[in-house]
């Protein structure tokens, strides 16, 4: 169901008491003689393409005429004369992940009340699949957002529409792809925990089979060689990203852990550590006495935990603006060339450097 803009709730508001004396729909044509001002003037303001083209005081005097007269945008006409609608399609396995906020509100800044954005909601871990994006098709959307998609699954989604991927390293070079780097962040984690003395790590996993999970995981695994640490990972050790999942794979894995000497544990996500700081509570164990606790992306309560937790911090926000601006880039381009969008745009934007939040879980 798409989500209404911040621009179409404001509109929304100021309209409603005139909606009653309408009786027939007001036309573009009718916001233009209200205005004083042509229809293609009108039309680049409603599609939100005035830079350069359309002065301050005539968007002004057309969003007035289209508050004044209660103009509705007929979005299915829209979308057949522009063969696609306003909608953006953000497609991600793990909506329910607190992080996917800050990238949601990213996104949304950038693209503003020209778009309007539409979340595609899996089961929590599971990967969507192409059938289910393509079900969009009948909305014609002006673009896709996919979170760490496969190749196996760019290559089934079979859409025409510009397309931008998020957080999927190591993916095919012909895809526009905003991602992080995270290698430097994870060396440090790696050296901060061994300069503490720990010696063993564990490793809390996401049961999410994408790339960029895989990554931290091998990222981590060398670095704690590096500096003279081992690394264990068990099958219990994996989880939805969700507290209470995290806190019963912690509890299945400790005992191995305990074995093994862990002195520290390495959460896939804040939201695993969460559950781990939890579990350790509730098993009487103390934080970082006993078992130190890390996670990844740095989400706001990771600032207010007991202890405060230590973690790699992804930024959220300027992954989805970022996402977002070469989305529209494509968009813009492909209605330019009035056909469908052309590849990456040139010049891929550097990746996103992820930092090592020091805190009082690994103190």
């Amino acid at each position: 169901m798409p989500r209404p803009s911040r621009a179409s709730r404001a509109s929304g508001a100021s309209s409603a008491p005139r909606a009653s004396r309408a009786t027939t729909r007001v036309t573009a044509a009718q916001v233009a003689a209200h205005a004083g001002l042509s229809v293609a003037t009108v039309s680049l303001v409603l599609n939100g393409k005035t830079d350069g083209r359309v002065s301050p005081a005539n968007i002004e005097r057309v969003r007035a005429s289209v508050a004044e007269l209660g103009y509705v945008v007929d979005q299915g006409a829209s979308a057949l004369a522009r063969g696609r609608s306003d909608l953006v399609v953000l497609v991600a396995p793990d909506l329910s992940n607190p992080f996917f906020g800050s990238v949601i509100q990213g996104i949304e800044q950038e693209l503003g009340p020209r778009f309007q954005l539409v979340l595609s909601v899996t089961e929590s871990g599971v990967q969507p699949s192409a059938s289910d994006v393509r079900r969009f098709a009948g909305l014609r959307p002006a673009g896709y957002l996919v979170d760490a998609p496969s190749d196996a699954f760019l290559d089934e989604l079979g859409d025409d529409a510009p397309l931008v991927v998020l957080d999927a390293p190591e993916l095919r070079t012909d895809v526009a792809a905003v991602n992080y780097d995270m290698r430097d962040a994870i060396d440090a984690l790696a050296a901060h925990l061994a300069s503490r003395g720990h010696r063993a790590l564990g490793y809390l996993d996401s049961i999410t089979d994408t790339r960029t999970f895989q990554l931290r995981r091998e990222q981590l695994t060398a670095a704690a060689e590096r500096n003279g640490m081992t690394m264990s990972a068990p099958d219990a050790a994996r989880s939805i990203i969700e507290l209470g999942a995290a806190a019963a794979a912690f509890g299945a894995a400790w005992p191995e852990w305990r074995a093994d000497g862990v002195t520290a544990v390495v959460c896939a996500t804040d939201t695993h550590a969460y559950g781990v700081l939890e579990a350790a509570r509730a098993s009487g164990l103390s934080v970082p006495g006993d078992v130190a606790v890390t996670g990844f992306d740095d989400l706001p309560y990771s600032r207010v935990t007991a202890p405060p937790l230590t973690t790699v911090r992804l930024p959220g926000e300027p992954l989805g603006r970022a996402a977002a601006r070469r989305l529209v880039a494509q968009i813009d381009g492909a209605d330019a060339a009035d056909g469908p969008a052309a590849g990456p745009a040139a010049g891929p934007p550097p990746d996103l450097i992820a930092t090592l939040i020091a805190r009082g879980s690994t103190a």
